[in-house]
C-alpha cells in the first residue's frame, strides 16, 4: 500500500528518488503512465498486470478496447529503480504532467502519483473538500 506525500527535486539527468517506503514494492520494476488529472501514475509490475487484465477483459466493443489499449499502453513506460532508488522520468511524461524541476509524490493505495507541485496543491484542496461529500453519500446507502 502506497501512502503519504513527499516532495523531491529532479536531478540534471531527469531522475527522481522514489520514497524509501515504496521501494520494496518496486524491486521487480515499475510502470509509469499518464494519469487522468495531468499527473504521472506509477504501478508496481504486479498491480500494473492486474490493471491491464481488468482493462482488456472488459465488456466493451472491440474497437473501444483497441482505443483504450492504445491510450493506456502506448504511453506507458516500463522502468527500474537505479541503485540509489531513483527512476528516470521520460520527458514525454514530464511534459504531460507539467513537471520541471520539482514534484510531489503521493501514495494512492495500490499505486502512486507524481505531480507538479502547484497542480497537486489545487487537486489536494479539491479532493479533500469533495472526499467528505463522497463519504457522506456512501453512508446513506
Amino acid at each position: 500500500m502506497f501512502l503519504g506525500e513527499y516532495e523531491y527535486k529532479i536531478d540534471d539527468k531527469g531522475r527522481v528518488p522514489v520514497p524509501p517506503k515504496f521501494r520494496r514494492e518496486l524491486k521487480d520494476g515499475l510502470v509509469l503512465a499518464p494519469g487522468p488529472e495531468s499527473c504521472i501514475v506509477a504501478y508496481g509490475l504486479v498491480e500494473w498486470k492486474k490493471m491491464a487484465e481488468t482493462l482488456t477483459a472488459g465488456s466493451l466493443a472491440p474497437s473501444k478496447l483497441r482505443r483504450l489499449g492504445r491510450a493506456t499502453f502506448a504511453t506507458a513506460f516500463s522502468l527500474n529503480l537505479d541503485g540509489q532508488g531513483r527512476v528516470a522520468l521520460p520527458i514525454t511524461l514530464r511534459q504531460y504532467a507539467q513537471i520541471e524541476d520539482e514534484l510531489v509524490v503521493i501514495g494512492a493505495n495500490t499505486y502512486f502519483e507524481m505531480w507538479n507541485r502547484e497542480l497537486w496543491m489545487a487537486e489536494k484542496a479539491d479532493a479533500q473538500e469533495q472526499a467528505w461529500q463522497i463519504i457522506e453519500g456512501l453512508e446513506r446507502r
